[in-house]
């Protein structure tokens, strides 16, 4: 009988983790524009922004295996995190590992798995952007239009 008792606080965690990355992707294919330093040249690339947690992120870039350098492990790596046409937030991540990927759109891109540099003074606005997500995915709840709202 103890085998069949449902773990209510584990399915709570876990449909929490499913809406903070469901509204992730609608944050970062949306309204938060990300760029980095990837070539000695000093210009920015986008990048795209698949997940970010409070200890790192991970992006990734399109990938073509015969023209393409991967950013070896260890690398430091610049990122602006636009939150408009012209602000940004800057900060610095340690590539923890590459793996090639396809994407559900047939694409193959490379995906970077990073650590954040929390010793730089913007990552405390980048925490409290991550703690925004978390909270947001706990506390939110969908409109399924059984309420009307007024606006002025």
């Amino acid at each position: 009988m103890a085998d069949k008792v449902l773990d209510f606080i584990g399915k709570r965690k876990e449909n929490i983790e499913q809406k903070r990355r469901a509204f992730e992707r609608i944050v970062f294919k949306n309204f938060l524009g990300a760029y980095t330093v990837i070539n000695q040249d000093g210009v920015i690339y986008p990048v795209e922004l698949v997940d970010i947690s409070k200890e790192g992120c991970l992006f990734q870039v399109p990938w073509n295996v015969k023209k393409d350098k991967k950013i070896d492990q260890g690398t430091e790596v610049k990122m602006r995190l636009y939150f408009s046409k012209n602000s940004y937030i800057p900060c610095l991540v340690n590539v923890k590992y590459g793996n090639e990927f396809v994407g559900q759109d047939g694409l193959t891109y490379m995906q970077y798995g990073c650590e954040f540099d929390k010793s730089m003074p913007s990552f405390e606005a980048l925490s409290s952007f991550i703690e925004f997500l978390y909270k947001f995915a706990e506390h939110s709840t969908v409109d399924k239009g059984d309420v009307k709202a007024f606006f002025y």
